[in-house]
C-alpha cells in the first residue's frame, strides 16, 4: 500500500511539473506566435491590396447560414474576416476578405482576396493549405495567378484551358482543390456584391 501511495505521489508530481513547464512554454511563445500570425496576415493583405496604406477590421455580418448563401452553393465556405483597405488619408479603397473553404481535398483552405470598390479583384493570397503534394499544392503556382487582376461577377472552372476572363483552368489531377478555390472566390465576390455594396461588376 505504501509503495502504491508513493508511486501515485510521484506520478502526481511529474504531472504537476509537466503542466507547469507546458504552461510556461505557452506563455513564452504565445506573444511571438501571435505577432508572427499578425505579420503573415498583414503581408497577405498587402499582397492583394498593395496600394493600401493600412487596413481596418470592420464588423461583418455572418451570412454563411442564410438560405441565399446555401442556394448559391456556398455551404462549405465561410467569410472569416472583412477589412477595409485604406489610403494614406483614410479613404476606403476597397476590401480584403479572409475566406475559408471547408471543401479542400485534405482539409480547410484559407486565403485573402482584395476587391476594389468597383468590383475589381486584385488577386488572392493563400494563408492555409494542406492539399496533396504535387497536385493540390500546386494551387500557389497554378491557380493563384489566374485570379489576379480580374473584374468578373463570377468565376467558372474549366479543364480544357481558360478561354475567357471568368474561367479558371483546373489543376490537372486536382479538381477538388480547384473547385474549392473557385467556389470560395465566388463566395467572396458574392459577399462583396450583396453585403458591402459591390460596384458595377462586368462579366
Amino acid at each position: 500500500m505504501k509503495s502504491m501511495i508513493k508511486d501515485a505521489a510521484i506520478l502526481v508530481m511529474i504531472t504537476v511539473i509537466a503542466g507547469l513547464l507546458l504552461g510556461g512554454v505557452y506563455q513564452i511563445t504565445r506573444n511571438p506566435i501571435a505577432l508572427a500570425e499578425e505579420q503573415a496576415a498583414n503581408e497577405a493583405n498587402l499582397q492583394v491590396f498593395a496600394q493600401a496604406s493600412g487596413f481596418e477590421i470592420i464588423d461583418a455580418e455572418d451570412i454563411s447560414t442564410t438560405s441565399a448563401w446555401m442556394e448559391e452553393g456556398f455551404g462549405g465556405v465561410q467569410v472569416d474576416a472583412v477589412l477595409q483597405a485604406l489610403d494614406k488619408d483614410g479613404s476606403v479603397l476597397g476590401y480584403v476578405l479572409q475566406v475559408t473553404s471547408h471543401e479542400g481535398y485534405a482539409g480547410d483552405i484559407t486565403f485573402t482576396m482584395g476587391i476594389g470598390m468597383d468590383g475589381h479583384l486584385n488577386g488572392i493570397s493563400i494563408l492555409k493549405i494542406s492539399e496533396t503534394a504535387g497536385l493540390g499544392m500546386k494551387a500557389e503556382s497554378v491557380l493563384v495567378p489566374q485570379f489576379t487582376d480580374k473584374r468578373v461577377e463570377k468565376f467558372s472552372l474549366t479543364k480544357s484551358g481558360a478561354m475567357a476572363e471568368a474561367q479558371i483552368d483546373a489543376i490537372s489531377g486536382a479538381t477538388i482543390t480547384s473547385n474549392a478555390f473557385v467556389t470560395a472566390a465566388n463566395a467572396g465576390l458574392y459577399y462583396f456584391q450583396t453585403e458591402l455594396g459591390g460596384g458595377g461588376n462586368e462579366s
